[in-house]
């Protein structure tokens, strides 16, 4: 890498403008990123939709076309990486050449490193600088360690750009229904969500998925690029250096001339004399300080203290107090009496490196558990699985009281015919709703709209009459038992209620 052969300013930024140069350079170089990206992107998708649509799960498509993303952002890196030096390549060389570019570290990205929270910053690292063990490690925390936090961020922020790109793709087919029937359209997808989406649908998702996944992913691997241009410029002191050769540049085409005259007339002037007079040798030894301030110098102590005066002063003495802890009794380091052999210390890398990919293989194995057995479980975190389809039943077996807006003519007939065809509860809550009406009439009292059991009670406090108090809360607590408790009277004690309450509200057949 070169750095007089970059197209882009270098100057100190921080890391939100390095993030914008890196965005500023994809708009530029536009139709050169996204024309190998869309041509890899494409294919990809339509292999993975329909092995997944032969399988029968088609989100399995839209979780590997995620997953194998650092295997297109490569193509990315790769035309960014060469644009900037003004060497764009077309789509078909820039494919051609993901055979052979950096081919070895792409393994690590669709594994241990696939989650990486700064991956946009780090693949530049990794696969343009190509270096390899420790070297790379420490190339990692170099150009990482002071913005990972950064890089992170812009992670989530991309992240949810797809996601809020995705649902806007979902909401944007609601625009399209009209405004009186859009109630009815919510309500019947999200009754199909939860009955299980069809085949068609999840396709349909897939397409916004990947749709997202096409217009935010090379914003990402660009921003990532400018971070690292930018921390490398940082770290490597280009801008200083491009200064420095174009001043060289500049003094050599314009003043070459004048400095081979200022290099002779030097030349001349440090040059000894041929003679010296017999009292030069004497003058060089005179002390020159009271021939500048013209007058013998006996005693410096005065001009010590003007001096010591004038370095007092902080803007010329710059003296700072600092203050720091340190420790009592500062540790010693201890000598290691016995050498650890070298064969130990690959044993246990070996042991690390075995532990770190058993870790990884079991997480695989977790992963690919789940996916063969996700026709069991998948239906029953969606609520559609036998025991729910068992209590489904049971669930819509809702007692519909049905009653009249209007209490009707013969309420004795009424309950009794509703009491004889085995609607219990709508018999009671008619008796309960006549008891109720009868004892406000009787009474005067004004009872609100949905009035509760107790406040009916409080109100039969004014009945004129023990019986009729004593009946009304009969009548309440029966009621109550069969609508909260499901406690039901008998066929008798059904009549003898219904029949005191005949006698006692002057209810006429």
């Amino acid at each position: 890498m070169r750095p007089e052969d970059l197209q882009v300013n270098l100057r100190p930024r921080s890391s939100w403008e390095a993030m914008e140069l890196g965005t500023a350079l994809l708009r530029r170089h536009a139709g050169a990123v996204w024309r190998p990206w869309l041509l890899a992107l494409l294919p990809l998708f339509a292999a993975l939709n329909a092995l997944a649509w032969a399988l029968g799960q088609p989100w399995l498509a839209w979780l590997a076309l995620w997953w194998l993303k650092p295997a297109l952002e490569r193509i990315v890196l790769y035309v960014l990486s060469r644009a900037v030096f003004g060497q764009a390549p077309g789509a078909l060389a820039a494919l051609r050449a993901q055979w052979r570019f950096a081919r070895p570290m792409l393994g690590g990205y669709l594994s241990w490193r696939r989650l990486g929270p700064a991956r946009s910053l780090l693949m530049p690292v990794d696969l343009l600088e190509g270096s390899q063990g420790a070297q790379r490690g420490m190339r990692r925390r170099v150009v990482a360690g002071p913005v990972y936090m950064q890089a992170a961020l812009l992670t989530v922020v991309c992240a949810h750009f797809e996601l809020a790109l995705l649902l806007g793709c979902i909401a944007a087919v609601f625009l399209f229904v009209p405004a009186e029937q859009l109630p009815g359209s919510l309500q019947s997808f999200w009754g199909l969500l939860q009955d299980g989406p069809p085949r068609w649908l999840d396709l349909c998702f897939n397409v916004a998925a990947a749709a997202a996944l096409a217009v935010v992913g090379p914003f990402y691997v660009a921003a990532g690029f400018g971070m690292y241009l930018n921390r490398r410029s940082e770290s490597e002191a280009w801008d200083v250096e491009l200064a420095f050769r174009r001043l060289r540049e500049r003094l050599l085409a314009r003043a070459a001339p004048l400095l081979v005259v200022f290099a002779i007339g030097l030349a001349a002037l440090v040059a000894p004399p041929v003679q010296a007079q017999d009292g030069q040798a004497e003058a060089e030894d005179v002390p020159t300080l009271p021939v500048v301030f013209g007058r013998e110098l006996q005693d410096d102590a005065g001009f010590r203290r003007a001096a010591a005066k004038a370095y007092e002063d902080p803007l010329i003495g710059g003296k700072r107090t600092l203050v720091e802890w340190k420790p009592k009794h500062p540790a010693t380091p201890k000598e290691r009496s016995v050498e650890r052999p070298a064969w130990l210390d690959a044993l246990a890398g070996l042991v690390a490196l075995g532990a770190e990919w058993g870790l990884w293989i079991l997480l695989g194995a977790v992963l690919l558990v789940l996916a063969f057995t996700a026709r069991h479980w998948l239906p029953w975190l969606r609520g559609t699985g036998r025991a729910a389809r068992r209590k489904a039943p049971a669930a819509a077996q809702v007692d519909e009281l049905a009653l009249p807006e209007t209490l009707p003519d013969d309420i004795p007939s009424a309950a009794r015919r509703l009491w004889s065809e085995g609607r219990q509860r709508a018999a009671l809550a008619l008796l309960y709703r006549a008891s109720v009406e009868a004892m406000a009439a009787r009474t005067g009292a004004a009872l609100p709209p949905g009035a509760t059991e107790a406040q009916c009670l409080r109100a039969s406090r004014q009945l004129p009459g023990e019986e009729a108090r004593g009946l009304f809360a009969r009548m309440v607590k029966v009621w109550q038992y069969a609508a909260y408790a499901g406690r039901l009277p008998d066929d008798a004690g059904f009549e003898t209620l219904l029949q005191q309450s005949q006698a006692q509200w002057a209810w006429t057949p």
